[in-house]
């Protein structure tokens, strides 16, 4: 195989750099034998801490992303950046430019104005404490006031995938099932809810299980817990509930989870209201 490549990566924003940090690994995961080293320069509002960011870079050459609102700053760090013959890309340009193009108005140029403290965020944050709440089949008395129920048996990624939406503004019960125990009335009864159902492969789930056997080193978990033949009998008994009570079901073995996440969107804004 050949050797793992490494290369340095310097986000510079001058607001908490989440956006940069999400296109950085989205684009270096599509160079399999690169790794970046990245170093994050963040919350920079003054020529002085752009130049000190340029010191940095120096350094440790490499690509630049960025996202600077401020006309100077963004010079500032261009023409460093150009004299050290090390890349530049302003992450937001192309995108702004497009904006303005159709809207005919240019942007507001507001630093960190996509973490503003406005409806959406208080939305992100009731919906992020209701799904903690109703983590792992918690409070089932309040699950009829969740806009989406996950489901599944053990290890089908419920509660990750719960906290990913509720990071999208979307309150998410989850509820895990187990053939030997009846299955919650409170679930049964739900109206306002979608629900839908999880699972993977009986392979997928047996070495995910085994894994959690391992880490936790208890006697709790029973040998029918990895068994593949037990574990294939309860994905076929979740399956049978779902198409029973008509709910939707999605495949997650090879989907990571903002992919799940992307396909119980999708289900959600195609449903009808109750």
């Amino acid at each position: 195989m050949p050797a793992q490549r490494y290369f340095h990566l310097h986000l510079v924003s001058d607001s908490t750099g989440e956006t940069l940090i999400n296109v950085g690994r989205a684009a270096a995961a599509q160079y399999k034998q690169t790794h970046s080293i990245e170093h994050i320069h963040s919350l920079l509002r003054s020529r002085a801490q752009v130049e000190k960011a340029l010191r940095e870079i120096e350094q440790a050459p490499g690509i630049v992303l960025y996202t600077l609102v401020d006309a100077e700053l963004a010079a500032t760090l261009e023409a460093g950046c150009r004299g050290l013959g090390i890349p530049t890309v302003s992450v937001l340009d192309p995108v702004l430019s497009a904006f303005q193009a159709y809207l005919g108005t240019r942007s507001a140029g507001r630093v960190g104005a996509q973490h503003a403290l406005d409806a959406d965020y208080f939305r992100r944050i009731d919906a992020l404490n209701y799904s903690l709440a109703h983590d792992d089949g918690q409070h089932l008395e309040g699950i009829d006031e969740a806009d989406v129920v996950l489901i599944g048996v053990s290890r089908t990624s419920k509660t990750p995938t719960s906290i990913y939406l509720a990071n999208r503004g979307i309150k998410t019960a989850n509820v895990p099932l187990v053939p030997e125990a009846p299955v919650p009335t409170e679930l049964l009864r739900v109206r306002r809810p979608l629900v839908v159902g999880l699972f993977a492969s009986p392979d997928r789930i047996v070495q995910v299980r085994q894994h959690r056997v391992l880490s936790m080193k208890s006697d709790e978990l029973t040998d029918s817990y990895v068994d593949r033949g037990k574990v294939t009998e309860e994905i076929a008994w979740s399956r049978k509930l779902c198409a029973r009570q008509a709910w939707p079901v999605i495949d997650v073995t090879r989907r990571s989870i903002e992919e799940t996440a992307a396909a119980v969107l999708a289900l959600h804004a195609a449903r009808k209201p109750a």
